[in-house]
């Protein structure tokens, strides 16, 4: 596998954030003026195009960042070099909010959304990125819901599991991994940005993410590091990681 880092909170950049393994490349670009979707697709560009260099090179490529919508440039990436992932995502939070759901606006809550073909459609537009079909993504967790996303959920074909459930719901065909880390109990990890309490042990999560990996086929994962610099998350995810290395 190739880990890349993309040290970034949206379109912001990040230079102290503390990713849990070592990097092999950072994508950093100085990003241009523009709306924050603007900005992202230019980060994202680069996202995608080093997805999929690694995937045509016969590598697992492993993205680190500081949220979850650089995991539009994961999938477009993959879709590049010819794989149509079937989605694997990790979250305390449901991320299928739209600009007319959402209450705070805050765009790190629409990517699941997106990659379905809703929500804002700036960046899976500058991407080329191709709708996933919602039978194809299953949501690991997301016990911290606002109302709309319940609602979209409900009349939705995403499968909506709890972590200890995952493994009867597992996709076939190649599997985008995300993980964001907030979906482990607070409890087990320190200086989260957006804590749910009432979630699984790390132990827990760390199990399910081996459950994925040794089903095999997967073609790429995203790491969403949505944690405060300083305050050790990074180190207290060693064991988590380590169950990415049975990746190629």
């Amino acid at each position: 596998m190739t880990v890349i880092a993309v040290p970034f909170h949206l379109d912001e950049p990040l230079p102290e954030l503390d990713l849990p393994l070592p990097a092999e490349r950072t994508i950093a670009p100085a990003l241009p003026p523009g709306t924050p979707w603007e900005r992202m697709a230019v980060l994202y560009e680069q996202v995608a195009a080093a997805v999929a260099a690694e995937v045509g090179a016969g590598r697992v490529p492993v993205v680190a960042s500081g949220d979850c919508t650089t995991a539009l440039g994961v999938v477009a990436g993959l879709q590049r070099a010819g794989r149509d992932p079937r989605i694997v995502w990790f979250d305390a939070h449901g991320d299928v909010q739209a600009p007319d759901t959402s209450a705070s606006g805050y765009l790190g809550g629409f990517p699941v959304r997106q990659l379905v073909g809703g929500s804002d459609r700036t960046l899976p537009g500058r991407l080329g990125l191709r709708p996933v079909a919602e039978h194809d993504v299953v949501l690991v967790d997301a016990r911290d819901l606002d109302p709309p996303e319940v609602a979209f959920l409900a009349g939705s074909q995403i499968r909506h599991v709890p972590v200890a459930e995952l493994a009867s719901a597992l996709p076939d065909g190649p599997v985008y991994l995300h993980v964001d880390v907030d979906v482990i109990d607070p409890a087990d990890l320190p200086g989260l940005l957006f804590p749910a309490p009432g979630g699984p042990p790390l132990s827990a999560v760390a199990d399910a993410v081996r459950t994925v990996v040794a089903a095999g086929g997967v073609a790429a994962v995203g790491l969403a590091c949505t944690y405060r610099a300083g305050d050790g998350a990074g180190r207290r995810l060693a064991g988590l990681v380590q169950e990415l290395s049975a990746l190629q």
